[in-house]
């Protein structure tokens, strides 16, 4: 036992989704680099010695790197990792701090849904639009965008509700409450 105590269900549920969050952030950034590296060496060696390479080599990176920015954005959020400027939170109170750290997610939050909202209309495009060589539609690339900002928003929701109800300053994960 770590001493900790029990958790409330609520907490305990919220940090095991966001726990999964960010292993699907870890899977998806790791599978899009290898992918791309692998891809990008193929190339080079048939390139060296056939002196051409594979078309379709230049055309990946438009679905693999945006799934690997999403990826790379979730994770960011999942472990409170953005950039931060701590110096405010560090002037106030615990209680301004957790009403700080819900208010800031809240707007995280709102964001987030905002972006994914007004996105709908180049989701909705990229139906129709294909990739010229792979012929894949580039709505594989522009759905990593619902990936990331929806991952973003619940995990913004799980951070203020955290904020919102946990009132014990012990309980409350400082390393986690980034201010970003």
């Amino acid at each position: 036992m770590s001493g900790e105590g029990r958790q409330r269900p609520f907490l305990f549920l919220s940090r095991k989704l966001v726990t999964v969050l960010d292993w699907s952030g870890c899977l998806i950034a790791v599978a899009c680099l290898a992918m791309l590296f692998a891809a990008l060496l193929v190339n080079v060696i048939l390139r060296y010695f056939f002196g051409s390479g594979i078309a379709w080599a230049y055309e990946i990176h438009a679905l693999l790197l945006p799934w690997m920015v999403a990826g790379g954005m979730v994770i960011a959020s999942a472990r409170g990792s953005n950039i931060a400027i701590t110096l405010l939170p560090e002037m106030l109170s615990a209680s301004q701090r957790r009403t700080l750290r819900f208010i800031i997610n809240a707007v995280i939050a709102v964001i987030a849904v905002s972006v994914l909202w007004s996105g709908q209309p180049i989701l909705r495009a990229s139906k129709f639009q294909s990739l010229s060589t792979l012929g894949i539609k580039q709505i594989w690339g522009y759905s990593s965008m619902v990936y990331a900002f929806g991952g973003m928003a619940v995990i913004a929701v799980i951070e203020a509700t955290t904020a919102l109800f946990t009132t014990d300053a012990a309980q409350e994960d400082a390393g986690r409450a980034s201010f970003s």
